[in-house]
């Protein structure tokens, strides 16, 4: 089965070793029409804490590393 990639911004890097991430996705609304925005955050693992708050990164799924992080970086897009 192949992993998931995601796309979302840093807005906290300060547990060791873990980023906060906020993937939001956008969609039509089936019913209005309109396009809605949903966000949500993700808890990844981050090996060497090189990533900052504010920062555009890919994560993928990966086994379970703790409670809350079942995700982990990718790189870093921008």
């Amino acid at each position: 089965m192949p992993k998931r990639i995601l796309q979302g911004t840093v807005v906290s890097d300060k547990p060791n070793q873990t980023v906060v991430v906020l993937v939001e996705r956008r969609f039509r609304h089936p019913l209005l029409g309109k396009i809605v925005r949903r966000s949500k955050k993700f808890h990844a693992h981050d090996e060497g804490n090189v990533m900052k708050s504010g920062d555009i990164i890919r994560i993928e799924e990966c086994r379970p590393m703790s409670k809350l992080k079942t995700w982990r970086v990718v790189d870093k897009v921008q």
